[in-house]
């Protein structure tokens, strides 16, 4: 591929080449030549134009596919707009020669197609400079579209567009004649050509003056007249086209366009939308009545010409925008809301037609009130909904005040007025959905009474308005959850006062139960007392339903409905209740067979219709029940749900005879019976009803296949039972769209309704389904179906065989015995129900059953198989693989797959083919394992025959569909077939025309599987493996260039597997800027985006994968694209200013659907993560543009430090004045969803700072750094505008965003608290904001405010008040205040809190305002506790001392006053804490730590740090107390409960600093222990005076025998919690890990600093272990406490320059001090066994030196020898002086001597110093007799080495020092020998007057040590002295040289040399503790 890189084609490579090969080499050429052409100066391009004009038109004649000529053509095009134009005008004539040609020949038609491309190409490219030509050239295209088929239409229209695009208004003359063959084609059977035809119209619009003014009628009819069956993409096109030219139309009144063509007609409003009414309501009939209505039965509109219609209302609002919606809004609701009234009675004269056309007008008004406007107009349009619901509300009221009955309901303003009141109340309640707590305002704006207009029209004689009134109450309950309790006490009130009135029972019935299911989505809950409330109501309507034969019917459907909301409270309220449901639920079927007989023969259709409501409801709360208190379905209980239910299933067989007997008034009530049985059925284990499961059977059977179903119902019922996978083949309609809303009505037939609620009332309380708002249930007709083929598949698994075979072999009769349409059906239901059957066996791993079984089932599946319906077909296929996979039999998989492949061979028709391919690629994806090569190669080589079939695009698509599954499938294996398939995927995608998007996209389903099969492998280097990847990235690049967008899609998908495996090969840069385009174009439809919602899902999906490798690159490369793009191509979100991330918060706040949200967050989450600190100014900007663009309508009331800016006011007037306002925020008025996911940005952003430069949190340091560098940024120089985002959001309309702005200002205050102001010593920055964090704390104090807001606000004060910012009381008391109010509000008692939530809310405020204050308290405390010390000495003034301003009590002064309420009040909510959580028989022992350790008992995943670690540090504060401490000491099972507890919380929690903190705990209760055991010691030696000393008890653990259980002791409790800590840090300890008792040979290692502190701290317990046991027990235990401590010294000793000890090293030697001078070890009882011990413990240590596997060199001498002495100075010397220890400690001193290294050498000699000084001769001596000699020896080198730094010479000076020691301890006899020794070495060391002047400081210095040491020694031995100088002259004359010299200033030189021997003392290696 590489030779096709060159300017001019290589046509001696191109010619060696095969025709596949060519076609890819020619593509790749072109490609290569756009970029190349487009970097070449021009002057080379003129040089080569000659040719390279030459060479492209001869590739005219090559039959180039559909990519090659778009890419030919646009290299034409630009060529020429580069190169000269002079030849461009034959080239031109060229093109239109080949189209004239009248050559029809099928092999010429990619010429002709090629020829009209180019033109357009070229057209588009140099535009006005071809003006003269372009009339012939239009004209002979027009010719040639006479003649053309579809393809040449498609091309043709394309080509148009391109020419009209080129040419602008100069085309005027051609505009007529394009029109019109554009109006024909816009109705062609083709759809690619009509959406062709669109986009032509759509360019012709914008010059075309006539398409919007004079013809504006005839293109609205035409449009009207291409939505007749037309498809997903034609709808999008011709109602893009449609919106545009209306939108212009009234937009073209304004003055300034029109002022030049004053003849045009004017088009208003009302006209335009009058328009576009009558196609909604009269089709393309409305004009011309031909299209009758006769072939569409009743109907009066299609529903795809409906469809089309209200999307192209859409696209016509969306392009007038936001602005205009909001001025014009008024009149055009009253337009959308007329479509369903009572002047059009034929839009709406059945009710699927009523349930559609609401569903089109909700549509409109979701996609452009939800979607258009921001928070402030979708108020002021709730308010005109609102209106309009009044007035209906009032016209219906007139007509029911009509006295006569009769009339009254027969009143058509009362039946035409309900569909209007649906819309507007579902819009209404979906509109305050969306703005949440922002909706405030409007509710409590009492002008516009929203509540009092909803509630009224629950009245409302049609059940449909009743209920989505409900529905509308049930939204405003989710959306502002104070008003949910207050709505359902009003409706509780309602309905008991209105029991006498049906309407009122079933409406507020509703109401109540809608507002049951909105308690779910509100964490705050209702009270506890309502539970008890509604199920007496229910049970009331129960009971009185059969007095009153007026409401029987409805009060029954009430009862049931209320009990069967009640049930999705959940089981903490339901339990209480359970019994009295139970009850009645046995009440309401007969007790035995015989009642139910005499039932039958009693009764009326009246009684007979209000019973089986009843039960059907009753059946439906017991559903209710199963499915949301699944804890409470004991066996007790699941045996009291069974008795009625035989009787349930005796009714169901009994129906049909009850429903012949009293006729059709009978039918849905037993429809719905049946359905509601069968759903609680299919929720109930198989077991509970096995002696019913024939009876079950035989009924399901008989309603699959009953003579008077008529229709089939494929597309609700299969999607569910076919491959995900799969239905991507099928209609678009089934996969998710931005219009699936409206698509949906599409899917079902014209016959079937969509779904809707009145179909099934008791929907109203469940969860919303898809994320969609109201749910929407089928109508009982096909639900039935839909739950019968459900349960079919659990009965029919659950039965006998020969039942089951039985039933089989009926259902395959049922379908040969019918005829015609009806034999379809009963097709769809029975493959249907087998395929649940499969599904359900597969997935229970069940088996078929005998062979016999195998004949039916596979009749009926292949029957499916070649069914004309593709979805049976697809659904036939995922059956057959089940029923290979169920069968489990290698012979029947392979019989199945030979009956396919015989098939395929010798079926030519389209059904069959598709089917059995699909059928095989199943086959393979369910059995991988039938994969044998020979099987794999003949399935390949079918498919492959197949997918080149290129008569029928649909079998081409099911074929390739089916290679990807088995590429999918067969992994490794196919391998051998990678190359051929690849070559077959990239000849049809240069070849299938792009009309057939169809096959496009299976292609790139093929394509992506082969790149998941290559894998990783496809960064390999070899030739093949290079060919693939390039061979891979061609085929992604011609799918980027299709124009369908799933396609488009497949190829983004595509790019991302090759970015994960082959990151290398994939360009970057022009991913991302076509990712960018797509994402960010097309900004007149609503969305700012591409309209596919699959598309938008894999570029964000594409997107986020690449931020999470290359966040930075990924920005740079959208922001350069920005840049390049020219000017028109600016979308909305304006990447330019506010970069990629700006462009997707933009798109997040547009978006609707979850999961594209969902990544877009995830997106710049991982955006935030890697960059926010590189580039912290731009992030913080984004985040505070998006908060500060709602100061839409927040109350600023804030103080005057906010105001600075004063360009954020004029935002406030209006959203109208958008015109200039735009360019202070890039954001408008951006959703509360989108600024609470800023305001969580802006506390990531923080967390990422404190990862980064210490100087984000250091003013100065910040300061100093941006000076150096402007480029620098720091955080905290961002403060104020933290301060001000948090402001903003904690002062919002939104809860969940003062949620957000609390949480940041809690996150601010802790991170900036400390942090000094460097103008103002003794202050902190943050202290100029307290005003401002005040103003932010105050509004969340208010009554109304709800109690998590509250919560939330206490922790933030009790934070800001301990944080020590403000130091001046009176300063601090604004914020104490509001404490002190939640206080006084709390103690109030219940009275005082609110009664709108859950008492768990109000309990949860409480606990929020006591732990803050004990926060407070502890902190004051401590400050207190810190001041008594005399360490600080604070130095304030007078004055200040008189203010209270700095006094160290302040803030225990504050806490003073309500201290006895809160010790009350704490200690009261640890009593109710402690009651509640222990059951009734233990509460005499209740724990005295109550709730922090049952707090961190429970620990949930989701508790937080910052919670636990209050606990701990609380437990901290208490056993810092003497009497609770006392307490944990004397209460030993108490000490481990609590032990067990930390060390849990030890183990589930990895934060170093809660682990430290909870050892913390534990050293306190260890410590508490000590205590007591040196009490109890104590007190018994007082008690029993001296003399019976001998026969004391032993106290402390262990007692006598020294046993330790575990669980009852306190000391195993520790080990076993140290071990953890210890063995966590060091693996290496734990011997069964390592697999040897002992040493390992691993390294030593140096910790992390958490992890040497968690050490340190485990050993600081250890070694207080022993004084807690008594000495028997400490016997037991100092092996293990010995062993651990030896251990990290001996995993840590590592060598640090300098010879410094590690920290754990440290810890551990002291811990080793501590343990070796342990009383224990001289206690009689334990002496002897703690001398053992302690021996083998010095054993171990000296084996880590040399141990027997040579291992450990890597160990620290220093270490090991500082333990040998730790050893020999801390215990008894009997355990040192045993002589082969000895020797072993002795030879280690020597070979320290020996090491080179002058710091181990220094270290060694000052071990020695403290060894040799040790008062016990029998321990020193040894080592003095041995190591003398060898020192003496080493300080006589001096001569010969002399000293060359300040370590050498400090080696000589420790030396000196031992010797001088050793003098001094010497006996009488050997000192002079010692001093003789000295003397001598001391002299060596001086210098004379003449070598003095020129020797090196180091060595004055030792002349100044020596002279100095010699001047003490002499006076003090006097007598060796002389001795000495007597007997050596040479000496003797040295010493008198050098006092000599020193002579005259040996005065000056003593403290000289004072000083400098200071600097040695300094490097001396000193140990951090004192060891020894």
């Amino acid at each position: 591929m590489e030779l096709a890189h060159s300017l001019l084609l290589n046509e001696e490579a191109y010619n060696q080449l095969g025709e596949v090969q060519k076609a890819e080499f020619i593509f790749d050429w072109l490609r290569y030549l756009e970029k190349l052409l487009l970097a070449t100066s021009r002057s080379d391009v003129k040089e080569k134009q000659k040719t390279l004009v030459e060479q492209l038109l001869s590739l005219l004649n090559s039959s180039p596919g559909p990519p090659t000529r778009k890419l030919l053509a646009k290299n034409l095009g630009i060529l020429y707009s580069i190169g000269d134009t002079f030849s461009v005008y034959e080239t031109i004539d060229k093109c239109n020669d080949l189209i004239r040609s009248k050559d029809d020949s099928p092999s010429y038609l990619p010429t002709k197609l090629a020829a009209v491309v180019c033109l357009g190409s070229l057209y588009k490219k140099l535009g006005r400079i071809l003006v003269n030509t372009f009339t012939d050239t239009v004209g002979n295209i027009l010719k040639a579209m006479k003649s053309a088929e579809s393809q040449g239409r498609y091309e043709i229209m394309l080509s148009l567009q391109n020419i009209l695009n080129g040419l602008g208004a100069a085309a005027t003359p051609c505009h007529r004649d394009v029109y019109k063959a554009a109006k024909s084609c816009l109705t062609d059977r083709s759809m690619a050509v009509r959406c062709a035809a669109a986009k032509c119209l759509l360019e012709l619009q914008k010059e075309a003056i006539f398409m919007w003014s004079t013809d504006l009628d005839s293109v609205a009819t035409l449009c009207f007249k291409s939505f007749e069956g037309s498809n997903y993409d034609v709808r999008i096109s011709v109602s893009k086209l449609l919106g545009t030219v209306l939108a212009k139309a009234i937009i073209s009144k304004h003055p300034g366009a029109a002022a030049s063509r004053q003849s045009m007609r004017r088009v208003s409003l009302e006209e335009v939308l009058e328009l576009l009414g009558t196609g909604f309501l009269r089709g393309s009939s409305g004009f011309l009545r031909a299209s009758g209505d006769m072939l569409k039965g009743t109907s009066s509109v299609s529903r795809d010409v409906r469809v089309g219609v209200t999307q192209a209302y859409v696209v016509f609002v969306s392009t007038l925008g936001g602005t205009w919606l909001e001025k014009n809004f008024a009149a055009f609701l009253s337009h959308i809301l007329s479509l369903v009234s009572q002047s059009h009675p034929k839009a709406t004269q059945t009710q699927s037609d009523a349930v559609c056309g609401r569903r089109c007008v909700s549509f409109i008004l979701r996609a452009t009130v939800g979607g258009l406007l921001g928070e402030k107009a979708q108020i002021a349009a709730a308010k005109d909904i609102c209106q309009a619901i009044c007035k209906l509300k009032k016209v219906v009221d007139a007509s029911m005040s009509d006295g006569n009955v009769e009339t009254r309901l027969g009143s058509t303003d009362v039946t035409a007025s309900q569909h209007t009141l649906v819309c507007a109340l579902q819009e209404l309640g979906n509109l305050i959905y969306s703005l949440g707590t922002t909706a405030a305002p409007l509710l409590q704006d009492s002008s516009a009474g929203i509540l009092d207009s909803v509630i009224s029209v629950i009245l409302h004689p049609s059940i449909s308005v009743r209920l989505a009134a409900a529905w509308c109450l049930h939204c405003i309950a989710v959306a502002l959850p104070s008003y949910l309790t207050p709505l359902l006490d009003r409706c509780l009130e309602r309905l008991t006062v209105l029991k006498s009135s049906p309407e009122a029972v079933t409406g507020f019935s509703f109401a109540v139960a809608a507002l049951l299911g909105a308690v779910k989505h509100c964490p705050l809950g209702i009270p506890h007392g309502k539970g008890k409330i509604i199920m007496t109501l229910a049970e009331d309507l129960l009971c009185s339903a059969a007095q009153n034969s007026r409401l029987s019917a409805q009060r029954t459907q009430a009862g049931w409905l209320l009990i069967a909301a009640l049930m999705t409270l959940g089981p903490a309220v339901v339990s209480h209740h359970l019994a009295r449901v139970l009850l009645l639920w046995k009440c309401v079927f007969p007790v035995s067979p015989k009642d139910l007989e005499t039932e039958k023969s009693r009764g009326d259709s009246f009684t007979w219709q209000v019973t089986l409501e009843g039960r059907a409801g009753a059946l439906c709360a017991i559903k209710s029940f199963v499915s949301h208190c699944g804890d409470l379905l004991t066996g007790e209980v699941i045996q009291r749900l069974l008795p009625p239910l035989p009787c349930a299933v005796d009714l169901l067989t009994q129906l049909s005879s009850v429903h012949k007997t009293y006729g059709s008034p009978l039918k849905t009530p037993s429809i719905v019976y049946r359905q509601k049985l069968y759903e609680l059925l299919i929720l109930l284990p198989p077991e509970t009803y096995e002696g019913n499961l024939c009876a079950i059977l035989k009924e399901l059977a008989a309603d699959l296949t009953a003579s008077d179903i008529q229709v089939a119902a494929s597309t609700f019922l299969l999607p569910p039972l076919c491959n995900r996978d799969d239905l991507v083949m099928l209609s678009p309609l089934l996969q998710e769209t931005d219009h699936r809303f409206i698509e949906e009505q599409l899917l079902l037939g014209n016959g079937i309704a969509c779904g809707s609620l009145e179909y099934d009332p008791y929907s109203i309380y469940e969860k919303d389904v898809l994320g969609d708002s109201v749910p929407k249930p089928l109508p009982p007709v096909l639900s039935v179906i839909s739950s019968a083929i459900k349960l079919f598949g659990v009965v029919c698994a659950h039965v006998g065989e020969a039942q089951r075979l039985l039933i089989l072999e009926q259902l395959l009769d049922s379908i040969k015995h019918t005829k015609g349409a009806r034999q379809q059906v009963v097709q769809l239901h029975v493959v249907s129900s087998l395929s649940s059957f499969l599904k359900y066996l597969a997935g229970s791993k069940g088996n078929l059953g005998p062979e016999e079984m195998r004949r039916p089932a596979v009749a009926l599946v292949m029957g499916a198989l070649e069914s004309p319906s593709p979805l049976l077909r697809c659904a036939a296929a995922e059956a057959w693989a089940r029923l290979a996979q169920v069968v489990d039999d290698g012979a029947f998989t392979a019989a199945l797959a030979q009956v396919s492949f015989d098939k395929l061979k010798s079926a030519r028709d389209v059904v069959t083919r598709t089917g059995y391919s699909l059928a095989l690629g199943s086959l393979h994806r369910y059995l991988g394992g039938i994969s044998s090569s020979q099987h794999l190669n003949s399935c390949v080589g079918i498919l492959y025959a197949l997918s080149q079939d290129s008569t029928s695009p649909d079998v081409q698509t099911w074929a390739l569909h089916s290679l990807s599954l088995i590429i999918d499938s067969a992994g490794p294996l196919y391998h051998m077939h990678v190359e051929p398939t690849l070559s077959l995927i990239i000849m049809l995608l240069l070849n299938v025309p792009p009309t057939h998007a169809e096959v496009h996209q299976s292609l790139g389903r093929c394509l992506n599987a082969l790149i998941t099969t290559l894998g990783p492998e496809l960064q390999g280097n070899s030739t093949s493996i290079s060919t693939l990847r390039t061979t891979c990235l061609l085929g992604c690049a011609v799918m980027q260039d299709n124009p369908d967008c799933l396609v488009q899609a497949q190829a983004i998908s595509c790019l991302q597997q090759l970015h994960m495996f082959a990151p290398r090969h994939v360009n970057l840069s022009s991913l991302v800027s076509c990712l960018c385009e797509i994402l960010l174009d097309n900004s007149v439809l609503v969305n700012l985006c591409s309209p596919y919602l699959l598309l938008r899902r894999a570029v964000l999906g594409c997107l986020r994968q690449l931020v999470q490798r290359e966040a930075a690159e990924v920005s740079e490369h959208a922001v350069m694209l920005a840049k390049d793009s020219r000017e028109e191509l600016t979308p909305d979100a304006n990447i330019r200013e506010v970069g990629l991330e700006g462009a997707l918060l933009t798109l997040l706040d547009k978006e609707t659907d979850q999961k594209l949200c969902h990544d877009i967050k995830e997106t710049l989450n991982h955006m935030l993560t890697s960059m926010a600190v590189d580039k912290l100014s731009f992030w913080l900007k984004l985040c505070k543009d998006v908060l500060a663009a709602s100061a839409d309508f927040t109350t600023v009331t804030c103080v005057d430090t906010m105001q600075e800016e004063e360009g954020d006011k004029g935002d406030d007037a209006s959203v109208l004045t958008t015109g200039n306002d735009d360019k202070s925020y890039p954001f408008t008025n951006p959703r509360w969803a989108t600024r609470v996911f800023a305001a969580e940005c802006v506390c990531r952003i923080i967390n990422q700072c404190e990862n980064a430069h210490r100087a984000h949190f250091d003013i100065s340091l910040a300061q100093e750094m941006k000076k150096r560098d402007s480029r620098n940024d720091f955080l905290v120089l961002h403060l104020a505008d933290l301060i001000r985002m948090a402001f903003m959001a904690a002062t919002d309309h939104s809860d969940q965003l003062r949620l957000s702005g609390l949480e940041t200002l809690l996150v601010v205050i802790r991170r900036f608290a400390a942090i000094p102001e460097p103008e103002f010593p003794g202050h902190v920055i943050l202290e100029q904001y307290q005003a401002n964090v005040g103003a932010a704390l105050r509004p969340a104090f208010t009554s109304e405010t709800p109690p998590d807001v509250t919560a939330k606000a206490c922790q933030v004060c009790s934070a800001w008040i301990t944080s020590g910012v403000v130091s001046d009381l009176n300063d601090l008391r604004r914020v104490h205040q509001l404490l002190v109010s939640s206080l006084t509000k709390i103690q109030a008692g219940k009275e005082a809190l609110s009664h709108l939530y859950n008492e768990s809310a109000s309990t949860m405020e409480i606990l929020a305002v006591l732990k803050a204050w004990a926060e407070v308290y502890i902190i004051a405390v401590e400050r207190h506790k810190s001041h008594r010390q005399p360490l600080k000495t604070t130095t304030c003034s007078e004055e200040s001392v008189r203010n209270g301003s700095c006094s160290s009590d302040g803030l225990l002064d504050l806490v003073h006053t309500d201290l006895g309420t809160l010790s009350r009040l704490w200690l009261a909510a640890l009593q109710d804490f402690a009651l509640l959580t222990l059951p009734s028989e233990f509460a005499s022992q209740l724990p005295v730590e109550g709730i922090s350790v049952e707090f961190l008992c429970s620990l949930r995943s989701d508790a937080t740090m910052e919670s636990i670690t209050a606990c701990l540090h609380a437990l901290q504060a208490l056993l810092d107390v003497p009497w609770p401490r006392s307490k944990i000491g004397s209460d030993q099972d108490l000490g481990i409960e609590l032990l067990n507890v930390l060390h849990r919380v030890i183990l589930t929690r990895e934060s170093p600093s809660v682990q430290l903190a909870s050892l913390e705990v534990v050293r306190q209760i260890i410590c508490a222990a000590q205590e007591h055991v040196k009490e109890k010691r104590r007190s018994a030696e007082v008690d029993d005076g001296a003399a019976e000393k001998e026969t004391l008890p032993e106290f402390g653990e262990g007692k006598d025998t020294g046993g330790l259980v575990p669980g009852k002791s306190l000391v195993f409790a520790t080990l076993e919690l140290c071990v953890c800590i210890l063995v966590r840090q060091l693996p290496e300890l734990n011997p069964k890990l390592t697999g040897s008792p002992g040493v390992k040979a691993t390294k030593p290692q140096v910790l992390s600093e958490d992890g040497s502190r968690l050490v340190t701290a485990a050993l600081v317990i250890l070694s207080e272990l022993p004084a807690v046991c008594s000495p028997e027990g400490s016997i037991s235990v100092l092996p293990t406490i010995l062993y651990l401590t030896i251990g990290v010294l001996r995993e840590t000793a590592v060598k640090l320059p300098g010879g410094q000890l590690s920290p754990t090293v440290a810890a551990a030697l002291q811990a080793l001090k501590g343990i070796l001078s342990s009383p224990m070890a001289r206690a009689e009882k334990s002496h002897t066994a703690w001398t053992d011990l302690l021996r083998s413990a010095l054993t171990t240590v000296l084996d880590c030196w040399d141990p027997v596997d040579g291992t450990h060199q890597e160990l620290d001498e220093i270490s090991l020898l500082t333990a040998i002495t730790v050893f020999i100075l801390s215990t008894s010397p009997e355990v040192t002086t045993i002589p082969c220890l000895q020797k072993r400690c002795i030879e280690k001193f020597k070979a320290t001597l020996e090491i080179k290294d002058p710091v181990v050498q220094i270290k060694t000699y000052q071990l020695l110093l403290s060894i040799f000084q040790y008062p016990n001769p029998a321990v020193s001596y040894p080592y003095i007799y041995s190591l003398v000699s060898s020192i003496v020896e080493k300080l006589q080198e001096i001569d010969k080495r002399k000293p060359e730094d300040t370590t050498e010479l400090q080696v000589f000076q420790e030396g000196i020092k031992v010797l001088e020691a050793l003098v001094a301890v010497a006996e009488e006899q050997h000192r002079s020998q010692l001093v003789a020794c000295l003397l001598p070495i001391l002299i060596s060391f001086l210098l004379d007057d003449n070598t003095l002047g020129s020797a090196t400081s180091i060595m004055k210095s030792l002349h100044d040590f020596a002279l100095q040491h010699l001047m003490q020694i002499g006076p003090q031995y006097s007598s060796v002295f002389k001795n000495v100088m007597a007997s050596s002259p040479a000496l003797k004359a040295r010493l008198e040289a050098a006092i000599k010299g020193n002579q005259e200033s040996v005065k000056v030189k003593i403290p000289t040399s004072k000083h400098t021997k200071n600097p040695g003392k300094n490097a001396s290696i000193q140990l951090k503790t004192n060891f020894l």
